[in-house]
């Protein structure tokens, strides 16, 4: 199929700015939802990219989705004469600003709320090594399906 260049050029340019592109199965759509395209050129262009290796095609629900390949990178940066430091928008890293009032991240991982007697609570106090006392007799049988049961004490 004939694509103006101009055309080609809008359709690549936004797979590039994005990285996916979605358009739906209606071949007689007179333009595409995003672009100002028709829809027909749009799957035939993508199809092309398809049959060449630079772009995956996934079709779910009446909908195309194409997803740029590294090789198809390479060649659209090629094809738009872009430099190599832009990337689609998918391949960028998102960075996270910390939140505003949020307290600083510890080092064991998660946050944990301030304690009101502190952190201490979980501590056993100084000098207490104790074991527990000989009336504590744990019993683990009888639990669980067909065991035998407990017998009173």
């Amino acid at each position: 199929m004939i694509i103006t260049k101009a055309d080609r050029r809008t359709i690549y340019e936004a797979l590039f700015k994005d990285g996916v592109l979605v358009a739906k199965k209606d071949f007689d759509a007179p333009k595409h939802l995003e672009l100002d395209v028709r829809n027909l050129l749009v799957i035939k262009a993508c199809q092309s990219l398809t049959s060449k290796g630079f772009v995956t095609t996934q079709f779910s629900w009446q909908y195309y989705y194409y997803v740029l390949t590294p090789e198809g990178i390479d060649y659209l940066r090629e094809f738009l004469h872009l430099p190599a430091e832009i990337v689609p928008a998918t391949f960028k890293k998102a960075v996270r600003a910390a939140r505003p009032g949020a307290p600083a991240a510890r080092e064991g991982g998660a946050y944990r709320a301030p304690r009101a007697d502190g952190e201490q609570s979980y501590r056993r106090a100084e000098g207490k090594d104790q074991a527990p006392g000989d009336s504590y007799k744990p019993r683990f049988a009888g639990v669980g399906r067909g065991g035998p049961r407990p017998t009173e004490a």
